[in-house]
């Protein structure tokens, strides 16, 4: 009886070593970067799987050592220039990421941000219209 019973219960050895792999990515939108290249005419579902998959492993790898880059700037925040600094020091991602990557520009202050969004934009007025400022200062002719 022992033994019926031990043949009865499922083994769960081969549940526990497979997973199901999900991608983060939709699939249809990887499918039509994919065929955005005009030499691809289908694309299989496993390797639309596979290089879903792999970009999800790129891009946590990508992260990551942006991120060391970022701790050893002493900084909170992963900003472009630790990116380019993560894609330099790694010599296979340099090849074909660093042409792709945005030239970083000139350190722009949050203030200089501001002051561009403060000034008002200059528009020409409508015939027969006045500017509301105009109507409380005081004009030359009223001062007299």
């Amino acid at each position: 009886m022992a033994e019926e019973e031990n043949t009865n219960t499922p083994t769960t050895n081969n549940d526990e070593e497979t997973e199901i792999l999900r991608p983060s990515f939709p699939l249809g939108r990887v499918k039509k970067i994919m065929k955005l290249d005009q030499d691809i005419k289908k694309v299989t579902s496993e390797a639309l799987l596979l290089i879903s998959l792999s970009t999800v492993l790129f891009l946590q790898f990508l992260a990551e050592k942006s991120s060391e880059v970022a701790v050893e700037k002493k900084r909170k925040i992963i900003k472009l220039d630790h990116l380019t600094s993560a894609v330099k020091r790694h010599q296979p991602t340099n090849d074909f990421l660093i042409d792709s990557l945005p030239v970083p520009n000139e350190s722009v202050n949050k203030s200089s941000v501001v002051k561009k969004r403060a000034e008002p934009v200059e528009k020409p007025l409508p015939l027969g219209t006045r500017r509301i400022d105009a109507i409380f200062q005081k004009s030359v002719n009223q001062e007299n």
